[in-house]
Formats: structure tokens, sequence, C-alpha cells
């Protein structure tokens, strides 16, 4: 069974815009996390974690929000971080820069996102 992914073969799938566009400070600091994170995971276990986002919430995000959800699930699956220390971390990056973007994110897609069996 094909997954939100997965777009060959859909007429309504539209246009894909392969522009190249300039990263965001955030997403080149993400992937500079995920880069330091490989000891713990392979590119196909990340794949499949991104794979695995609800086609819902998958049609929401952009390719790197995408990587933020990734990277949370392996991280919790592979047991390097709870769950607890990613949102006590998380709660510290918001008091010293007042941004809630990604915290958001991960919460929204953790309440509906994935059950205990992905995590």
């Amino acid at each position: 069974m094909s997954k939100v992914h997965d777009r060959g073969g859909w007429s309504d799938a539209g246009f894909i815009d392969k522009t190249e566009h300039d990263l965001a400070m955030w997403e080149k600091n993400l992937m500079a996390v995920c880069s330091a994170c490989a000891a713990h995971f392979n590119v196909d276990e990340f794949r499949r974690a991104i794979e695995d986002i609800e086609p819902d919430t998958y049609e929401t995000l952009s390719y790197f929000e995408r990587w933020v959800i990734a990277l949370e699930t392996l991280l919790i699956q592979k047991g390097v971080l709870t769950l607890e220390e990613i949102d006590q971390k998380m709660k510290v990056f918001e008091a010293r820069t007042n941004r809630q973007h990604l915290p958001d994110l991960a919460v929204s897609h953790r309440q509906g996102g994935h059950n205990d069996s992905q995590i």
C-alpha cells in the first residue's frame, strides 16, 4: 500500500516545486544535529520515520519540519533521549530564545501523529 510520501502516479498530485532556496538557519542547524546523531540511526531508519508520519500531518509539514519529527521519533525509539528530556530542553530553548515554532510542531505531532509503538 502506498504511503503519503509516494507521489508516483497520483493524478491530482499537482506540480512539485523543485527550485532551490536558501536554507534558513534552523534548517542548517537541524542538518548538523542529524549528522551528529548519525551514530544512533541510519538513513533507512530516518527515511522510515519520515514515511511513518500520519498523512494529514505529513501534508502540513515542510521538508525539514518532517526531519524534526523523524529525529525526535528516532531519538526516543533508540533510547537516546526520553520525551520528557526533549520537552525540558525545548522549554529551556523557548525561555532563552522566545521561539515556539518547533516545539509546537513536535507537540502537535505527538498528540495525533504516531502511536506508542512508533516511539
